[in-house]
């Protein structure tokens, strides 16, 4: 949920529904159109906050969430590696992308608000909870290899360890605590069993999971 200071009705937050992802920074970036109130909103006044929380716990009172305060600045466009990652993880935004109605916005974070259940709900600070993601000049390549070449071990993945048989499968990120799939336009996260920083720990890792999946598939 991003909300917005609402220029129709000064003084008032206006709530809207909003895709986002992470920059290389830990920064939200998201798509939003220039026609669009919350856009208006924040160009007359940028600051916003992002609420998520954990989907998939059934009772939203319990669930985990986090209300990201920030300013949004929109991203400039030859910060091409920010567009392109939005674009790995929506792959649609593609067309809104090239339009002149849509731009891309980073969330600056100012402070930032975590509930995690009873007894653990505190404000958390920048350098508390930005976290720069290792692969930010091996990512693409990373991306590029795993649906490549090895598009059957992303289904091998998706099938051992989710219960998931795709047909189509695509790799779209990784940092340092796991990776994320596009299964026949499924969102799949992946987890490694502890952090990687390198292109080495990065292949040993995929490596082990391959071997995983085989030794899960074959019962």
């Amino acid at each position: 949920m991003l909300a917005t200071m609402s220029l129709e009705l000064p003084g008032y937050p206006f709530g809207s529904i909003t895709p986002y992802t992470l920059d290389h920074a830990g920064a939200p970036l998201i798509l939003i159109s220039t026609l669009a109130q919350h856009t208006k909103n924040i160009q007359a006044d940028a600051k916003v906050s992002l609420t998520i929380h954990d989907a998939t716990n059934p009772d939203p009172q319990a669930a985990q969430r986090l209300t990201w305060v920030a300013d949004a600045k929109p991203v400039p466009l030859d910060e091409t590696t920010a567009h392109a990652r939005y674009r790995a993880y929506f792959p649609r935004s593609a067309d809104y992308l090239d339009t002149h109605d849509f731009e891309l916005y980073r969330l600056v974070l100012v402070r930032a608000r975590f509930i995690g259940g009873f007894g653990r709900i505190y404000w958390l600070e920048r350098d508390e909870l930005l976290v720069a993601n290792p692969f930010a000049q091996s990512e693409a390549d990373i991306v590029g290899h795993m649906n490549e070449d090895h598009a059957h071990n992303l289904k091998a993945y998706c099938q051992a360890f989710k219960g998931v048989s795709a047909e189509k499968v695509a790799m779209q990120g990784i940092d340092a605590d796991g990776f994320d799939v596009l299964a026949d336009e499924h969102p799949l996260r992946f987890t490694f069993d502890q952090p990687i920083a390198t292109p080495d720990e990065a292949r040993a890792a995929m490596v082990r999971l391959a071997k995983a999946a085989r030794q899960s598939l074959k019962g």
